[in-house]
C-alpha cells in the first residue's frame, strides 16, 4: 500500500527482462514479478539505514536497480544510482553466477580455500585463457604465451589460474597445503594424514559414532552432495568412497570401525572433491 503505488504494471513490463522471461515457454510466478518491488524496497532501505547509494550488479538487474533509484527519488527525495556491468558467461553460453550451479562464496568459512581453487580448476579449455585475463593480474604478454599451449599443458594454465585466482583472495601461504591435498589423494604423493589440511571438515562425536551415521547425511553435511536424492544417486553410480573403498550401499553407515584407529577419515565424491570426517 506504501510502496507499491509507486509502480505500474506498464512501466514493469517495459523491461527488457521482463519481456524475456514474458517470451520464454517457463512460468513466470507472481512472486518472481513482484521481485522487482522487493529489490526496490531494499535499495531504499539500505539508502535510509546505511546510506547506501550505490548499487551494483550484472546486466540482467538493471531494470530492478532502476526502479530502486526511481523509488528513493519518489518517496524520500534520494538521489541514488546503479552501475552495472555485463553478464559473465562461460564459452557454452550459461550465465556465470551463483545461480548457474551453487554459490561460490568469498568467505573461508562458507567455501573451504580447497573448494574455491578447484572452482577455478574445473574451469573448461575454451575458458581458461578469458578467465586468466578477466579473474588474475598476470601480466598479459604471459597469458598470451599460454594461449598457445595444447593439450595436457591445458590443464597446466588451469593450474595457474587457480593459484592466481585463490591467491588474490586468500593470500599465497594456503596453495601449499591444497597442493599437498591433491598430491596425495589424486597423484599417490605424500602421506594422507598431511593432506587433508585443505579440505572441508565436520566432526562427529563418540556417540554419534557408536550408532552410526548414514553416509548420506555425512556427503550432505560435507556439502559434497546438494541433498540426500543427489547424495544417492552418487552413491548408486559408484561416485562415493570412504577413502579409496567405495560405498555401495546407500543405507550403510559411518561408525567408529570405520576410523580404523584413525581420528578421521576422507569421503570422496567423484574424481575431484573430497571432505574430512573428524572424530571427537
Amino acid at each position: 500500500r506504501d510502496y507499491g503505488q509507486h509502480f505500474t504494471i506498464n512501466r514493469m513490463l517495459s523491461f527488457e527482462s521482463v519481456k524475456q522471461r514474458l517470451a520464454r515457454e517457463a512460468p513466470f510466478s507472481f512472486l518472481e514479478f513482484n521481485y522487482m518491488i522487493l529489490q526496490a524496497y531494499d535499495f531504499l532501505e539500505l539508502n535510509r539505514r546505511y546510506d547506501a547509494k550505490l548499487q551494483l550488479g550484472g546486466s540482467d538487474q538493471w531494470g530492478n536497480m532502476i526502479s530502486g533509484c526511481e523509488l528513493g527519488r519518489r518517496v524520500d527525495g534520494a538521489q541514488l544510482y546503479a552501475l552495472t556491468a555485463p553478464l559473465i558467461t562461460t564459452s557454452d553460453g550459461k550465465k556465470m553466477g551463483k545461480t548457474a550451479g551453487g554459490a561460490v562464496w568469498l568467505n573461508a568459512d562458507k567455501l573451504s580455500e580447497y573448494d574455491y581453487w578447484q572452482f577455478w580448476r574445473n574451469t573448461s579449455d575454451e575458458d581458461v585463457i578469458r578467465f586468466l585475463k578477466l579473474f588474475t593480474e598476470l601480466p598479459l604478454e604471459e597469458i598470451e604465451t599460454m594461449e598457445g599451449w595444447k593439450g595436457a599443458d591445458i590443464n597446466k594454465a588451469k593450474i595457474v589460474l587457480a593459484d592466481e585466482a585463490t591467491t588474490l583472495l586468500h593470500g599465497r601461504d594456503c596453495l601449499k597445503s591444497i597442493h599437498d591435498t591433491i598430491d596425495s589423494m589424486f597423484k599417490g604423493g605424500k602421506s594422507a594424514a598431511a593432506s587433508t589440511e585443505g579440505l572441508n571438515r565436520i566432526f562427529v562425536s563418540e556417540d554419534e559414532a557408536s550408532e552410526g551415521v548414514k553416509f548420506i547425511d555425512l556427503f550432505v553435511k560435507l556439502e559434497l552432495a546438494n541433498s540426500k536424492k543427489e547424495a544417492r544417486r552418487l552413491i548408486q553410480g559408484g561416485g562415493a568412497k570412504l577413502g579409496e573403498e567405495k560405498i555401495a550401499d546407500e543405507n550403510a553407515v559411518l561408525n567408529k570401525d570405520s576410523f580404523g584407529g584413525a581420528n578421521e577419515v576422507t569421503l570422496r565424491a567423484g574424481k575431484k572433491r573430497a571432505g574430512v570426517v573428524e572424530l571427537q
